[in-house]
Parts: structure tokens; sequence; C-alpha cells
């Protein structure tokens, strides 16, 4: 267009040359006019270029499915782990390509770092992932199948409803104790089992009241029956075994002290995983080391991890992160949003390469404080007014309806997720496909609130007694995409007139306030998840669980207070954990997610596509959907 614009501006002034001599005074004034011209179509021409590079969803946009360089599928995986005796130490054999020793990964964390280093503690993401460098169980998933497979253990046998624990002998500890039958009697025994800690694994292991049983056959065997058939138990087991002879004089003093034990200012000093914690400087960095005693070895038999060091940097937020990963001080990058596409251009003359790793296995929500009881004071944990509201089904559906998910993905995840309203995540086995949801609707909310007795004046919400809706929304500080959606929901619930005080806060701060103190509104929040297994949804889901962060409740509360609603999910989850086959229990996970769709006590937003950048230099990378890109951490090496 530019190009025709231009061709015919140098017609025209050819044509008034050759009148100059006849109109000299006019044509000074054409040409002056074309000069005017000309320039403001080059400062058009400019100010395009500039839109085009400032606006970043003009830069031609990668969707997900268009991003196969290094597709899953292109991927020469290893054959599966094997079990090696040598010198009589029952070693697990990585079958991957042997690499080099020595070199280390930088990765990030958003937030404030790790609350706990306590791997029987650890009640959000951070803190369960570092103590996971540093604690294996007893089984693992495999990454590509998704079947339960032996990793502390060397093998298992099923027989009924007994599970037989064959250990490997010759493994052990980081201060070269051996780990035995009496590490897993303690660790099930005297931490789980008595709900120590996190209890959420003890909560996933009772079945009508009851619990395993546990059985030391010898020092390296034991036996857990369960009272009932119990699909997930097996799954169950990669609960992190911990030292009897570290932990033990801790957990013997109760489980305030027990809880304290380890915290993020303690460096733990015995510890069975690939790598060993070696620093933690508060807001700046965490540092760990191989750990010399491990398990696993390579196909020449050499002890992995190859990396000598791992290094994880406290970002604060995913701005800092980006800017971290264009700096090179980090290897890893998770990408959401427009960066997508700006990275992917870059790729081919770049030092990452950049994986599509499908839905993610988490979910990305509201939540609803429905909680109608009181603390040791007497009083309320949410204000009462306040709580006739949230208690009201027709109020939470308003909200749902008021939501603008389309708007979301397009401008926040920037076309990279897709709207979800299902409690079992988009790539769940689970996942009921005949919740199809709804598009944003401001008149089926407002009926919804007229239903519920509330009205709209001057645009202003009022209940029925005239008290102003009004309410707090918080999300964790740092993490820009969810304060992006408090913003936005914010403004999608004051276009029904009710006033939303959104209020990031500190992740800890904020864990603290779902978990214990129990005194919030509502909350922007993402749980990780099994896309195998809803039993591990449990303590989010019944009544009594650990993280029912909707409607909590004391492990000693005795009163039955329970929504009818609630009765249902406590009975589903029952029964569902007794079946054994796919048939039976997919229509029992089917209702629940019915329900939660129905009751809204969690109102799901959206659900982002996995897509990472790592460094070209690092090897024996295997991504899978199920399991990430850096998984195998011990396998990893720099070449």
């Amino acid at each position: 267009m530019f190009s025709n614009i231009f061709i015919k501006i140098v017609t025209f002034r050819n044509i008034v040359l050759t009148q100059w001599t006849k109109k000299k005074f006019f044509l000074y004034d054409i040409l002056l006019n074309m000069k005017r011209i000309s320039i403001a179509i080059l400062l058009l021409i400019c100010l395009g270029i500039l839109l085009k590079l400032c606006i970043r969803k003009d830069v031609p946009f990668c969707m997900p499915e268009r991003i196969e360089q290094h597709s899953l599928q292109t991927i020469n995986y290893p054959p599966n782990e094997k079990n090696v005796t040598i010198n009589g130490i029952d070693y697990l054999q990585s079958q991957a390509p042997v690499g080099k020793f020595g070199g280390e990964i930088i990765l990030s964390t958003i937030g404030e770092g790790p609350k706990t280093f306590n791997p029987c503690n650890t009640k959000d993401a951070t803190s369960s992932t570092m103590a996971g460098l540093m604690y294996d169980g007893l089984v693992t998933t495999n990454p590509r199948s998704g079947e339960v497979e032996p990793l502390l253990a060397k093998s298992f046998d099923i027989n009924g409803n007994d599970y037989t624990i064959h250990l490997r002998h010759g493994v052990k500890w980081s201060d070269g104790k051996p780990i035995t039958a009496d590490d897993v009697m303690y660790t099930y025994n005297e931490i789980v089992f008595k709900g120590l800690g996190n209890p959420s694994t003890m909560d996933a292991m009772v079945v009508d009241g009851k619990l395993p049983k546990l059985e030391k056959l010898d020092n390296y065997t034991v036996k857990f029956t369960t009272h009932k058939p119990f699909a997930p138990f097996l799954r169950q087991l990669s609960y992190p075994i911990v030292p009897k002879h570290y932990f033990k004089p801790y957990s013997d003093q109760g489980e305030s002290v027990f809880n304290a034990f380890l915290s993020s200012n303690t460096k733990p000093q015995v510890t069975s995983g690939a790598f060993i914690l070696k620093e933690y400087v508060a807001a700046q960095r965490v540092v760990f080391v191989r750990n010399p005693n491990y398990y696993k070895i390579n196909l020449k038999n050499q002890k992995l991890p190859y990396l000598d060091k791992l290094v994880y940097l406290i970002v604060g937020d995913t701005n800092n992160e980006i800017l971290k990963f264009e700096a090179k001080e980090i290897d890893v990058l998770g990408l959401r949003g427009s960066n997508v596409a700006r990275y992917k251009i870059k790729e081919p003359s770049s030092d990452y390469v950049i994986y599509n790793l499908g839905a993610d296995t988490g979910t990305l929500f509201i939540t609803i404080n429905l909680n109608g009881r009181k603390d040791k004071d007497g009083k309320p944990y949410v204000n009462p007014v306040k709580h006739s509201w949230f208690a009201n089904r027709d109020f939470r559906a308003a909200i749902d309806w008021a939501i603008d998910r389309k708007n979301m993905v397009q401008n926040i995840a920037f076309g990279v997720a897709e709207p979800l309203f299902t409690a079992e995540s988009l790539n769940s086995i689970y996942l009921n496909k005949y919740i199809k949801g709804h598009p944003c609707d401001i008149n089926v909310a407002k009926k919804s609130l007229e239903k519920a007795g509330f009205v709209n004046k001057n645009g202003i919400l009022y209940d029925s007694k005239g008290n102003r809706v009004e309410f707090d929304l918080y999300t964790n500080a740092g993490n820009l995409e969810r304060e992006a959606l408090g913003v936005m929901v914010k403004q999608d619930l004051e276009d029904l007139g009710m006033k939303v005080n959104f209020k990031p806060l500190e992740f800890n701060s904020l864990v603290n306030k779902l978990t214990n103190t129990h005194d919030w509104d509502m909350a922007i929040m993402g749980l990780t998840g099994s896309p195998l297994e809803p039993h591990d949804g449990k303590n989010v889901w019944t009544s009594k669980g650990s993280l029912h962060m909707f409607n909590q409740r004391a492990q000693d509360y005795t009163i039955d207070d329970r929504f009818d609603w609630e009765k249902e999910l406590d009975e589903i989850f029952r029964e569902g954990a007794l079946k054994l086959s796919f048939a039976e229990r997919k229509p029992l996970y089917d209702k629940y997610q019915t329900i939660i769709y129905n009751q809204k006590p969690i109102i799901y937003l959206y659900s982002p596509i996995r897509i990472t950048a790592i460094r070209k230099k690092f090897k024996n990378i295997f991504p899978t959907s199920l399991s990430g890109l850096i998984y195998n951490l011990d396998e990893i090496y720099v070449d």
C-alpha cells in the first residue's frame, strides 16, 4: 500500500515539475504540502513498524500445536531403569546414554523460597520440590506410562490386600548408615499414621476409618495390609522415607517440635535422594550438591547424578525470572502468554530449545470460604454477613457466570490455555467430558443474584438486608499471571456492583490464612494434581481433608455440619477407593466433578499449556506430558 502511494506521489511530482515556469508560486505551495504528506507517510510507516514490535499480539503468534520441532513424539526415550546388584548392593541403573560428570544447572522459584526442608511437613510446591530432591519414596511413577515402579524398593508383590515391599540391600543414607525396614516402619507408624507434619497422606490412606497395618518381615522386607481392596494404595507409597536415627528424637517430642524440625533455617544432615542441601540464603538462593551415596548408577556402573551442583534462584516474580533467563542467569524457563511467540521466533538462533508439554496437570481457580465456624476465642472465621452470601449457591453461580474466561485466555494467557470448568485437569484420564462449561453471561449472573435476594441500586450491589456486597480477594504476590487474573476478576465482579478488594500476599502468608487462621474471603490459587489418580485429591474434597480449604475443619472437630453435597463427596471418595477397575471408578469421579461444577465452592478458570525453554547444553532431556521437562535431574548432564 505504501509503495503505491509513493509511486503516485512521485508521478504527481513529475507532472508538477513540467509546469514549473508557469506556476512557480502555486508549485511551491504544492511541494510544501507534498513534503508534509511525505513526512506524514514516513511517520506512519515508522509507527507501524514500532507497533509491530511493541504490541505483542501483532507478533506472528505460535499456537501450542505449531511448536512441533521438538514434539514429544520425536523424543528417543531410553528403556526403563533396571535393578543391578554389584558387590551385594542393589543399585537402580539408568538406561539413558552415559553423560559427563560435573557442571551445574540453575533453576528458579517464585516468591519467598521454601518454608521447610522437612519432607513430611511440606504444604507448598516449592518446599515439596526441594524436599523431593533429598528424600525418595518406596515407589515412583513411570514418567511416560504412569505405572507405579520401585524406587527405594527393589521390588514389590501384591497378593489380595497384602503389599510386600522388598528394599534394596546395601543402600545408604548420606551419612553412610544403611536404609532398612526400620526406617520404613518408623516413617509410616510414627509419622504418617499419626498425622505428623502434613496429614494428607494419612487422609488418603484411611478407608472406612481404618489405616493399613504394617509389619516388618526382616531387615529389608515389610508388608502393608489394607482391611479392604484399595485401588490407590500402591501409589501412596511414594511418600518419602526418612531416617529413623535422625528424625525420631524430634518426633518423640510431639507435633509442634516435629513441625519446626528442618525449618528453612536448618540444613538437613541425613538424606537419601540425589542431592544434598549445601546452602540456603533467604530470599536469594538454595544450593544443592550431589549425594555421593546415591543408589542410582549409569550404564558404566558409575554413581549418579552427573551434576555437581543444582541451584535454585529465588526470583521474586515472573518478570524477574524472564530477565534472569535472558541474562543467562538461569537455565530453564516456563513460558506463558505472549512470551511463547517471542521466544519461539528467537529459538533457531538461540542457545535454548522449546518443548510443548501439553495441558498443565494442575488447576487454576477461585476458591470461596464457606467456613461458618468460629476460632478458639469465639470469633467467626468469616464475617457472618459475608458468610451468608458465600454460602448461597446462587451467589456463587453469579460469580461463575460473570467471569470471562475467554477474555482471560486471550489477554492473560495470550491463547496458550483453554477454559477450565472441571475439578480434574484437562489431561486427566478421569476428566468428565460431559461438563462443557458456558460462556460469560452477565445477564444470567444478574438473574442469579436477583434469585438470591440481592438488589442493584445505581450500580452498587446490596443484599436483602441492605448490606453492600464487599469482600477481599487474595492471591500470591509475585505470580504475575495470578495477579493479572485478580485484576480481571475484580473488574468482572464489579460489573455486577460488587466491591472487590484485591490483595496479593506473600505465598507463605497466604497458605497460612487458607490452612491455619481461615480468615479470608476468596482467593485465586492453584493446585498440582495427578492425571492418573483422582484419589490424590481426597484431602481437598473430603470434609475432614487437610486441604478442604473452602470449608476447613480441624482434625478433632466432631460436629457434623457438612453440606449435603459434602456428604456426597465423602461417600464418593470412600467408594471410589474401594473399586478396582477404571470402568467402576470413572462414573464415581465423573459425579464428584459434576457436584463441584454445580455447587461451585471452587470456580475453575483456565488450564495453561506448559511450554518450557531449556539451554541446549543440557543432555538426557526426555520431556513427557505427565512428568514435565526435568524430572530426571539425576540423569541430566552438561555437554
